[in-house]
């Protein structure tokens, strides 16, 4: 089972990733909004912001996400985990509801292109 300072390191991935994508990718990750990262094994939620092709982790927090982020995600730690390296594709964990994507339609749209 992942730690939480493991999931903090893949946030801390993606962020990277997501400031060095380019095209449609960079425009997607160049999106302003609140996020939350649910880790259901853990009952830990980070809370923070996506800004400037970024996410900037500004809190962890125990149990379910306190207020709504406009973009949410629940999954387990090992899952983000193996999201991030690579070793587990979005679409099919999504499909299969082993991660949950909550956010606005036209917020959906543009992550698409991340994810």
């Amino acid at each position: 089972m992942a730690t939480i300072e493991e999931c903090r390191a893949a946030l801390e991935k993606l962020s990277d990733s997501m400031g060095d994508a380019e095209g449609d990718v960079r425009t997607a990750a160049a999106m302003d909004r609140s996020v939350s990262c649910h880790i259901t094994d853990l009952d830990t939620t980070f809370v923070g912001r996506m800004a400037g092709g970024r996410i900037v982790v500004r809190d962890t927090l125990q149990g379910p996400p306190r207020e709504k982020a406009q973009i949410r995600l629940t999954m387990t730690g090992d899952d983000l985990v193996a999201l991030v390296n690579g070793e587990l594709h979005f679409a099919k964990a999504w499909g299969s509801g082993r991660v949950k994507l909550e956010a606005g339609l036209r917020d959906l749209f543009q992550l698409r292109k991340l994810l």
